[in-house]
């Protein structure tokens, strides 16, 4: 191998374009600084929301299902509003307001939740601020018959909205991404043998009053989804499992409909929901295609 010999690093830096400082005149004191995003005029337009997005970062979220306390990573949202008079907005604001709560599980609780967009907001002097974020969520699960555990998991969002102007002020929205198991009765009703079965994903985002938000609520969303499936998902079977939970799914055939149909009914009967958008997705285990259904719901309206 022949040997090699390299000059000082610079040097070689140099030898790979870096060039000098050059020595400049503009200032570096902040205060000296040209601030363009402050410059107060008539921008034509206010807009709704101005902010960041794809911020990954680690919450702490306190679960009603073990393990109690998480740290996941989230993928977060924050914006402000911006009124036509102001051409920008400060952004690292943003991410500051981020880190003076980052050690503190705010997510599992409305009243922090408000209270960090009130402050975003005011931090921007503007009217109201949205949070995003969206993170796994990890929770125990016992085999039916053989009792091992395993981790399962399911997508978890959360948007919290603050607005001076707005009555309420603060309102708050909560989803669930799920899977669960499907049996089609059409094939159990015309199959010599069995039925064929598929994965189904349940995702609701549901508006919420925050005063009356269960501590639960993502444990009551996932059973809204799990429980009204022909069987739900275990991360470990064994054999005597999995003979229970396959024998289940043949006894709780649902289509799509029935799956979205079913699920409504229970969230209908949620008391601290107002309002809900759910979609049941089947990718149907015989066909190339997925099946969907989705239901709209406000809760003000009478059923």
């Amino acid at each position: 191998m022949t040997d090699l010999h390299f000059p000082p690093k610079k040097e070689r830096h140099r030898k790979f374009g870096s060039v000098p400082p050059i020595p400049g005149d503009k200032p570096t004191s902040k205060d000296q600084m040209l601030d363009l995003q402050n410059r107060r005029e008539d921008y034509w337009f206010d807009l709704d929301q101005v902010g960041v997005s794809s911020v990954k970062h680690p919450i702490l979220f306190r679960s009603p299902l073990a393990p109690a306390q998480q740290t996941p990573i989230a993928s977060l949202e924050l914006t402000t509003t911006l009124s036509r008079d102001a051409k920008g907005i400060n952004m690292s604001r943003l991410t500051e307001q981020l880190e003076r709560y980052r050690h503190t599980d705010f997510v599992s609780d409305p009243a922090s939740l408000n209270a960090f967009t009130r402050e975003l907001a005011e931090a921007m002097q503007q009217d109201g601020a949205t949070l995003k974020l969206e993170f796994p969520w990890f929770y125990e699960r016992s085999a039916p018959v053989s009792g091992q555990v395993g981790l399962a998991h399911a997508e978890l969002s959360i948007e919290a909205r603050y607005h001076k102007h707005s009555q309420p002020e603060f309102s708050l929205t909560v989803g669930i991404r799920a899977s669960v198991t499907t049996l089609c009765p059409c094939s159990k009703g015309i199959s010599e043998y069995s039925a064929h079965n598929q994965r189904g994903t349940v995702q609701i985002q549901a508006e919420v009053d925050p005063e009356q938000l269960d501590n639960n609520w993502c444990a009551l969303l996932l059973d809204a989804a799990e429980s009204n499936a022909s069987a739900p998902l275990h991360p470990v079977l064994k054999r005597p499992d999995e003979k229970l939970v396959t024998e289940r799914a043949y006894e709780n055939p649902r289509f799509v409909e029935d799956l979205a149909r079913l699920i409504a009914a229970d969230l209908v009967e949620c008391p601290f929901i107002r309002s809900f958008d759910l979609e049941c997705r089947n990718e149907e285990s015989i066909h190339q295609h997925d099946a969907i259904a989705r239901v709209r719901y406000p809760k003000k309206s009478a059923i």
